[in-house]
């Protein structure tokens, strides 16, 4: 069932930002009611090959929207074409009610969307402050400027309730695998993103780690941050989800609040892209009365 997009709540302050001011400034929305970002109809084919047919899809500020899927659904496809690196097809992209074109991921980071990748992209020859601040470092006398560095680190770190790091002049080759989640975020975070895009954050992770990862996601959701999950871990997704999309071959199976749907409903229509189950988020049974209505054939 599709729900209605959420307004945007008031983003509050934000983490340490790095002083060579990476972000830019965002244009009122054109319609204060609108949802951080808006899908519509979204496409994309690889020559013959349809990859994403139709997509309809909100995403609210300050909540947490859990993408979910099976191998070879459209997950990746779709926050490649969110992230700048694959223009879509068809359809329109809205970022604050107004149109937007993004034709590479500088023009995604531009306007305010950071995507963390299952490789994380960092240096692990490089400390966490290098890492958090490569590409923007700010300069003192034509020098770096170490100490704004490492102060604007702790910051936002301290900001994220990252408090697992013994000292942020580690090299990131020495953290856990959570802690290195926890860097990539926050330097999304100090890019001054507004959407955080986050590939499998949890995979791989032990349950201490997996528990870090999953409160950083929180702490950002307070913080006023869109957050898009994807993730094949249906407990990781209801423990911090807002909302689900279920991707079927391409194709926006169903989309809601995370209390419409149980794990069996959802195992439904990752398979078959439908199911006749809904539930409460917790595990009680279903109501056969009600069912999930997809977005599109198949």
């Amino acid at each position: 069932m599709v729900a209605p997009g959420t307004p945007d709540g008031a983003r509050s302050a934000q983490a340490g930002r790095a002083p060579s001011g990476t972000g830019v400034s965002q244009p009122e929305p054109a319609d204060p009611s609108a949802p951080l970002l808006r899908l519509r109809g979204i496409g994309k084919h690889f020559g013959p090959v349809q990859a994403l047919t139709g997509i309809d899809l909100d995403i609210p500020a300050g909540q947490v929207t859990a993408l979910v899927g099976d191998n070879g659904a459209g997950k990746t496809t779709l926050i490649k074409c969110i992230a700048g690196i694959w223009a879509p097809t068809d359809g329109q992209m809205l970022w604050n009610g107004r149109p937007v074109h993004l034709h590479s991921p500088r023009d995604a980071t531009a306007l305010g969307i950071a995507t963390v990748y299952q490789d994380l992209a960092l240096c692990d020859n490089l400390d966490i402050v290098q890492n958090m601040m490569l590409g923007h470092e700010p300069l003192r006398y034509g020098l770096l400027d170490e100490v704004t560095m490492e102060l604007t680190a702790k910051q936002t770190l301290a900001d994220l309730a990252v408090t697992t790091v013994r000292s942020v002049r580690q090299l990131v080759g020495s953290l856990s695998g959570g802690q290195r989640q926890s860097v990539a975020v926050a330097k999304a975070v100090m890019a001054e993103a507004r959407l955080v895009v986050m590939d499998e954050p949890t995979a791989a992770l032990g349950v201490s780690q997996t528990e870090l990862v999953l409160s950083l996601i929180t702490q950002l959701t307070s913080r006023g941050h869109g957050v898009i999950v994807i993730s094949h871990n249906l407990n990781d997704v209801f423990d911090v989800a807002d909302r689900i999309a279920v991707l079927y071959l391409g194709r926006l199976a169903a989309v809601g609040p995370v209390a419409d749907f149980d794990r069996q409903s959802i195992v439904d229509l990752m398979t078959t892209g439908a199911s006749t189950r809904t539930g409460n988020g917790s595990g009680s049974e279903p109501d056969p009365y009600r069912g999930f209505s997809a977005n599109a054939e198949g």
